[in-house]
């Protein structure tokens, strides 16, 4: 854990101020969050708090009539597929109005979340700076849980986050990666449990990659679930022929709650935010990846020189 310098409460938020909160506990996680928010409202500043659904009613009982000037999300809609919680504080600001000071509360790693999920939230830490660092000076707290989660889990929330709060304290992390850091250079995607079928694909059609996918999963999902991946894997296999040297390969297999479709290439995604940036309505670039984004639970995206792996998981309803 990082050696923390401690520093004045009062001092004002002229960049984007991203905060770990470490608390132990339920009432630790109140004695942190009510405070935060309340300075803001006294401040007249728009305040999002997305959490656990217990944990938005916790908050409410405790700020009174001030919760009326609060805007709730449950973290387990907003931010099912991490990728999706970057869009949706960009929406927060958008409608908060130009050159409004703003805060939020933001909760992604908690224990429940699966470790496919555990890792995605992390990288999702690290792109939260990439997407705001140099922008709008707001103020985000990520609470974390100390009692609930792995010491290494706390341990990358200082590499992630510039400042971390312990209880009334505030600190600045010496483990900071920096602004444009995307995640753990170790994140290398774990091998599947089972050593699952593949097809290597050359376009132009997709056909049989759908086919193959139809063939593996089976009945493993349901008519929606199985309609949501064959278009997200589609559209995925589609940019490994026109972006990964024109051709792929694709791999299926099932899990406990659903299936894992894998789509690899030769490609390399140089833009970390991909898929997490809500493209223009008139835009001609920038949809494909967004959309699998919404159709899919998770979808793990590693890339560099060597190649591009996407990851699609659909689970059973």
């Amino acid at each position: 854990m990082s050696d923390v310098v401690l520093r004045g409460a009062g001092e004002s938020v002229v960049a984007f101020r991203h905060e770990a909160f470490l608390y132990a506990g339920a009432t630790a996680f109140l004695e942190g969050t009510v405070p935060f928010i309340e300075a803001g409202l006294r401040a007249d500043e728009p305040v999002l708090v997305v959490v656990g659904a217990e944990k938005i009613e916790r908050l409410r009982a405790a700020l009174g009539a001030g919760a009326g000037r609060v805007a709730f999300a449950d973290m387990a809609t907003v931010g099912h597929n991490p990728a999706r919680i970057i869009p949706a504080w960009r929406e927060f600001l958008a409608a908060s109005g130009e050159g409004r000071q703003v805060r939020g509360i933001g909760e992604p790693v908690y224990p429940e979340r699966t470790p496919d999920e555990l890792l995605e939230c992390q990288r999702h830490e690290a792109l939260l700076n990439v997407a705001f660092a140099g922008g709008v000076p707001w103020r985000l707290l990520c609470p974390y849980d100390t009692t609930a989660l792995r010491p290494d889990v706390i341990a990358a929330a200082h590499q992630s986050h510039r400042f971390v709060t312990y209880g009334p304290g505030e600190g600045r992390s010496t483990d900071y990666r920096g602004d444009g850091w995307v995640g753990p250079d170790e994140d290398v995607l774990p091998e599947p449990p089972s050593d699952p079928d593949q097809l290597r694909f050359i376009g132009p059609s997709l056909e049989s990659v759908r086919n193959f996918v139809l063939e593996q999963v089976g009945e493993a999902l349901g008519r929606a679930e199985l309609s949501d991946l064959l278009l997200a894997v589609t559209e995925v296999a589609g940019n490994s022929l026109l972006h990964g040297g024109g051709a792929g390969t694709v791999r299926v297999w099932t899990t406990p709650g659903g299936v894992v479709c894998e789509v690899s290439d030769r490609g390399w995604i140089r833009q970390p935010l991909v898929g997490r940036m809500r493209p223009a309505p008139d835009g001609e670039s920038g949809r494909g990846l967004w959309m699998v984004n919404q159709l899919c639970d998770l979808l793990q995206l590693r890339t560099s020189p060597a190649g591009t792996v996407a990851r699609l998981h659909m689970h059973r309803r």
